[in-house]
């Protein structure tokens, strides 16, 4: 059967975006996979990358773009301005970003960006960690419910009183709670109605993070508030 529509920039760009469906690939990788030409290929990926339909990882690989998810599922809009949070944020503080959402007894990470060199606390995207140790458990878990608080305060590395802390600071600190070695900030990000809805974080080694700068907490605040307005929007 014939795979052409006859429309020959149509059926090039449909191999491009079926291409990247399975995996990110470099240019070489991407020609090789659609036959096309590596001009032809970065020509059209590139265009593609304009209308959010191709983005580039971290290492240069071309991937399919958040237009792609968004009108796939309109409800992944608070997920893709979480990555795009997460990863200014990264670059405004030099150390790693997350943000979280609680799932049951423990949380997701929806979003994550690693600082492209030195050292660095890696979370992958899809991750559950625990609601017991963090700073992004102590955020989640202070403005929860009283009576769920009680229970995940059962065993925890964080006590009632710092989350009271939390609550008045406004963000939260840990400093090997969850990992030896690793030291985190994180602050709330709240819906429309003013419930929090999630936490938005930098970790990375202790040293220096265990003592953040006023730049960096300044960084974590504001970012909470542009994910805060992306949702709204």
């Amino acid at each position: 059967m014939d795979n052409t529509s006859g429309v020959g920039v149509v059926d090039k760009v449909v191999a491009i975006l079926g291409a990247l469906a399975s995996e990110p690939r470099s240019l070489p990788e991407l020609a090789q996979a659609t036959s096309l030409p590596r001009p032809t290929a970065h020509r059209l990926a590139v265009a593609l990358e304009f209308h959010g339909l191709v983005s580039r990882s971290e290492s240069g690989q071309f991937i399919l773009g958040e237009q792609i998810r968004e009108w796939a599922n309109p409800h992944l809009t608070w997920e893709a301005a979480a990555d795009l949070v997460a990863r200014e944020l990264r670059d405004a503080t030099g150390v790693s970003a997350q943000v979280y959402r609680r799932s049951g007894e423990q949380r997701l990470c929806i979003a994550a960006a690693e600082p492209l060199r030195g050292l660095r606390d890696t979370v992958p995207v899809g991750a559950l960690l625990t609601m017991k140790a963090g700073s992004a458990a102590q955020v989640l878990a202070a403005w929860t419910p009283d009576d769920q608080r009680r229970s995940l305060l059962q065993g925890a590395a964080f006590t009632e009183s710092i989350l009271a802390a939390v609550r008045k600071r406004g963000w939260a600190q840990s400093v090997a709670q969850r990992e030896p070695g690793v030291a985190s900030a994180a602050a709330p990000v709240r819906d429309t109605n003013g419930n929090v809805i999630g936490a938005i974080s930098i970790s990375g080694p202790a040293d220096p993070l265990a003592k953040p700068s006023k730049a960096q907490i300044s960084a974590l605040l504001s970012a909470a508030q542009q994910l805060e307005s992306a949702i709204a929007t």
